[in-house]
């Protein structure tokens, strides 16, 4: 029978589940962001030799932990567009989750999660294993450079350098550093309050968004991107 889990079952569960994969280990969540603790336990994972698969929608790592995973053999990453679960399991444990991989949301959030035992629940695992293996499918495995980092930064720099002429305004992601937010957060609280509409995994600046300062604007390299006064309030 399928177990609940509060915040702290379910940081202790997923430790255990890392911990005692012996064949396989998959980790699904959105954010490709690793606590220390995670870290550790992924490189005795890569040292006893155990297939590990990590899906992703968005990479936050730094540099340093860029070189840090490719150091990693056993280790294979793959980016799945639009990704929203948080599903991480070994050959024996699933756990369905609110919970993210990163340290923040472990100590400041809180979670729900459903422990699902393979011995007693055959049938529930094997669809939550089913469904990990087509998000498996579906992503694109990829191996993590610097060079990837680097392109995002110049995107950034681009965008910032076409913006100059602009008077107080900022990118989508400078204004969501500038509020302490997430990009991706910020995004979604646009689409939420109408300065931007999603259709077909795009946004589209909405009339009430040019009212409140937004725009549209196009960089040759890197594509469409927004940007908003910097006094922008939500």
């Amino acid at each position: 029978m399928a177990k609940f889990l509060n915040t702290s079952a379910t940081n202790y569960f997923l430790e255990e589940l890392i911990k005692d994969a012996r064949d396989r280990l998959i980790l699904i969540s959105p954010f490709l962001k690793l606590n220390d603790r995670i870290k550790e336990l992924l490189v005795d994972k890569n040292r006893l030799k155990i297939d590990v698969r990590i899906v992703y929608g968005k990479s936050e790592l730094l540099p340093e932990e860029i070189n840090w995973l490719k150091e990693l053999s056993y280790i294979r990453t793959s980016f799945c567009k639009n990704l929203h679960a948080k599903c991480y399991m070994n050959e024996e444990l699933c756990i369905v989750t609110s919970l993210n991989l990163y340290e923040f949301s472990q100590i400041n959030n809180n979670e729900m999660g459903i422990l699902i035992r393979r011995a007693d629940d055959v049938d529930l695992y094997k669809d939550a294993y089913d469904e990990a293996q087509r998000i498996i499918r579906i992503s694109e495995e990829v191996r993590i450079s610097l060079e990837r980092v680097h392109n995002e930064n110049e995107a950034n720099s681009e965008a910032k350098s076409e913006s100059e002429d602009v008077v107080d305004k900022l990118t989508t992601s400078k204004l969501a550093q500038k509020l302490g937010m997430k990009t991706n957060d910020l995004l979604e609280r646009f689409i939420s309050i109408g300065y931007l509409d999603a259709r077909d995994g795009k946004h589209y600046i909405t009339a009430k968004g040019k009212d409140a300062g937004g725009e549209f604007r196009m960089s040759q390299k890197y594509g469409p991107y927004f940007i908003w006064p910097d006094s922008l309030k939500l």
